[in-house]
């Protein structure tokens, strides 16, 4: 894949909008864990890899297990989820595909019994905020890192 354009670099003031966006965001007392599967979630949805893999990389810095990564897209059928941290990902799934759930009653009582009013509302703005980067990412062909490969000993 060609990237086709680099944001950072010809829309700097709008970039930098979002970081700070993201400061706030990482503020605001949502717990870092659950910030990332949430974007992990988001961005699959949206197929971004570059931000899937940011993402991925970030989760495990800070001590998430690479089964519960794998089986993220999967959440509904794994019980290595929590309550709040299945609420969140409704939401996210819900808000992620708007257009087609709505951002249905059911899905917001389901937050709403994990969530405050303020981390509700918290978690849509980092929902759409993520729903943002994905969009940028894939605009503009973002590519991931990639890592050489390691032999299986």
């Amino acid at each position: 894949m060609t990237p086709r354009f680099a944001p950072f670099k010809i829309v700097p003031d709008l970039t930098t909008a979002l970081i700070a966006v993201e400061k706030a965001l990482g503020a605001a007392g949502i717990e870092h864990s659950l910030a990332e599967l949430v974007k992990i979630r988001a961005s699959q949805i949206n197929g971004c890899a570059f931000c899937v893999h940011m993402h991925v990389v970030d989760a495990k810095a800070h001590g998430e297990t690479d089964m519960r990564l794998f089986l993220l897209d999967t959440w509904r059928e794994s019980p290595l989820f929590t309550d709040r941290e299945r609420a969140a990902l409704a939401w996210t799934e819900s808000l992620t595909r708007i257009a087609k759930t709505g951002a249905s009653d059911a899905d917001y009582e389901l937050v709403k019994s994990q969530f405050n009013e303020v981390e509700i509302a918290t978690l849509a703005v980092m929902i759409g905020q993520i729903n943002t980067w994905n969009r940028l990412q894939v605009a503009a062909r973002a590519v991931h890192p990639v890592q050489p490969a390691v032999a299986a000993a």
